[in-house]
């Protein structure tokens, strides 16, 4: 039992905590009746109201924090997310009803340590204060013997959970399998022929070529899904130059942020701090001896050069060190100097000159940034009056004519990105716009607002050919020249052998070693990869890429390389997933027995009342 200690009273805190705010909620039996208790049982193990409210509602909060937003309770049982809350506590309680039948239960000494242990029940002086323990009980709806039976059940089911779940292993024939697959290399020569290795171009296409090309790839020529929408929008830049920023509130700024104009003379350091002052001295003197170098005591102290950066520092942040190093050039290390972490040498890798910039010289930059934010709190300002507007029936013609905003429309398509199609939230609401839908307004992510109305869909359709001449020209020339080289590989490879040289064929070859089936290459197609995974050794296959062709020769297969970190890294992970697979499908089994012998009886008018809460 001592080895679930900790994570019994870890997560009975918790429970405690759940149920009170549960409690504070209006959870619990006192909302739903006085005759509704418990929505089922398994065995002689009932499932409390509160227990399966408590189980729901984590579900739905963690949904929530998934989504980025409450998610009602509707859409969360659309999802199934009830019937996930009540297979969760059936079987909390089919554990409970086993471990019942089998005796496991904590002692009551241990039950009372964990209780006088719990810091939710202490008083000021750090000890157990006995009445707030009842009075913490009595608002979370609990007695004192209900609330003892769920620590000792928690105990005992944490007993056999961890009993199933801990000590599996998956026989190591599994991840050496996997590995010998995954990791398995292969060297290969490839050869890459494009159009210039073509003995004559492909030529001009006649207009039969191109249509009959056209018809062929109608599919890369078919416009999506269209949307001519019209809308209004207002940005801060659209009346940033009518904004006026007076000159004390250019002043304020500048005094704000004065020590961002005027910078103190500073230096760029690192700081290798030891332990003692002699463990510095000698590594000082290593230096100065020719023995070390700053980049090499660093790597003997187990650490990055990062670890060892501190940035651009001003004398005064430098403490007792700082004159030293404020006297020292760029490259030099000076040391054993005290620091807040001990003895240490710096290494000064630049000096900054101290920046000075005037009021003057500021109120530029500064005009500009307070005039952006006074633009946008005017727009913010305005969104008030234009939902007005349009909830009096106003056109988004209307709120041209009558505010800041400019009319516009655009032909938007989830290929946009120009203009207003390259903000997230134009396109979000583009992209779930309906006819049906009245205009009202949205905010940008520069703080500009917009609102918008769909005027027509326009479905897929092909773009007529006469208006994409040439580009339907550019992918007729394309396959031909694909076409013609695959042709002149073809002749070649019966050429190729296992122990040819490409450059006696005139082919310019690069050996490429080490592949692997997740391995990138530059400038390989990941299908001449997949190609050499497939072929057998000494053999030569043909790969096609955009507009060239590769000749790929498997030149020898190696298997995994045991000795790479990357590899014991992989065969560790296949391992422990394997390993926690097993003992998760040992659970749910042993679970479902617990069930099927103890039965389970669910009460669906109790489960509706607890859904009525949520709704």
């Amino acid at each position: 039992m001592a080895a679930g200690k900790n994570t019994i009273s870890k997560t009975l805190i918790w429970i405690l905590l759940a149920l009170l705010i549960l409690g504070l909620a209006g959870f619990g039996a006192t909302n739903l009746g006085g005759n509704i208790r418990n929505v089922g049982a398994v065995g002689d193990k009932s499932i409390s109201v509160d227990l399966y409210a408590r189980t729901l509602q984590e579900d739905l909060r963690a949904i929530s924090a998934q989504a980025g937003q409450n998610v009602p309770f509707s859409t969360a049982q659309a999802l199934g997310v009830d019937q996930q809350a009540l297979a969760r506590v059936v079987t909390t309680r089919a554990l409970d009803h086993e471990t019942a039948q089998l005796g496991l239960s904590v002692g009551d000494e241990q039950l009372q340590q964990q209780i006088l242990g719990m810091s939710a029940f202490q008083g000021l002086n750090g000890k157990f204060d006995r009445e707030g323990y009842r009075f913490a009980l009595e608002n979370a709806g609990l007695g004192e013997a209900e609330f003892e039976e769920g620590l000792r059940e928690e105990a005992a089911r944490t007993l056999v959970q961890g009993a199933i779940l801990s000590g599996n292993s998956m026989s190591d024939t599994y991840a050496d399998t996997l590995v010998a697959f995954v990791a398995e290399r292969r060297n290969a020569t490839v050869a890459r022929l494009s159009a210039d290795d073509l003995a004559e171009p492909v030529g001009t296409p006649t207009q039969d070529e191109l249509k009959a090309y056209y018809d062929e790839n109608i599919d890369s020529y078919t416009l999506p899904e269209t949307k001519q929408i019209t809308y209004a929008w207002l940005s801060p830049d659209m009346i940033a130059d009518t904004v006026e920023i007076d000159e004390t509130a250019l002043q304020a700024a500048y005094d704000e942020r004065i020590t961002e104009f005027n910078k103190p003379e500073r230096r760029l350091v690192e700081r290798l701090v030891y332990g003692t002052e002699e463990e510095a001295s000698t590594a000082k003197a290593q230096l100065e001896a020719g023995g070390a170098t700053f980049e090499t005591l660093v790597e003997e102290r187990g650490l990055a050069l990062s670890d060892a950066d501190l940035g651009d520092l001003a004398k005064n942040e430098l403490g007792a060190a700082g004159d030293a190093v404020f006297a020292a050039e760029t490259g030099d290390v000076v040391g054993p100097l005290a620091s807040d972490l001990g003895p240490a040498l710096f290494r000064i890798n630049g000096i900054l000159a101290a920046q000075e910039t005037s009021f003057e010289d500021a109120q530029d930059q500064l005009r500009e940034e307070l005039a952006a934010d006074r633009a946008r709190r005017v727009v913010e300002a305005q969104i008030s009056d234009i939902d007005d507007l349009l909830a009096g029936g106003a056109t988004l013609e209307d709120l041209a004519k009558e505010t800041d905003m400019e009319l516009g429309s655009i032909d938007w398509s989830s290929e946009a990105e120009d203009d207003l199609a390259a903000y997230e939230a134009f396109r979000e609401a583009a992209s779930a716009i309906t006819e049906d839908d009245f205009p009202e307004v949205k905010v940008l992510e520069d703080g500009g607002i917009f609102a918008m109305r769909l005027d027509k869909v326009l479905e897929p359709r092909p773009q007529p050919m006469d208006e994409i001449t040439e580009r339907v020209t550019a992918g007729w020339t394309t396959q031909a020249t694909r076409a013609a080289l695959r042709a002149e590989a073809e002749a070649l490879l019966p050429e190729i052998t296992a122990d040819s040289d490409f450059a006696d064929l005139e082919l310019v070859a690069e050996s490429l070693t080490d592949l692997t089936r997740t391995g990138f290459v530059d400038a390989m197609p990941p299908a001449a990869i997949q190609a050499l995974f497939k072929a057998e050794q000494g053999t030569s296959v043909i790969v096609e890429d955009v507009a060239d062709v590769l000749i790929v020769r498997l030149d020898e297969v190696l298997p995994a390389d045991e000795d790479s970190d990357d590899v014991k890294a992989l065969r560790a992970r296949l391992g422990n997933q394997a390993s926690s697979a097993i003992g998760q499908d040992l659970f749910q089994a042993f679970a479902t027995d617990i069930q099927q012998r103890a039965g389970i009886q669910i009460d669906q008018n109790a489960i509706n009342a607890v859904h009525a809460n949520f709704n």
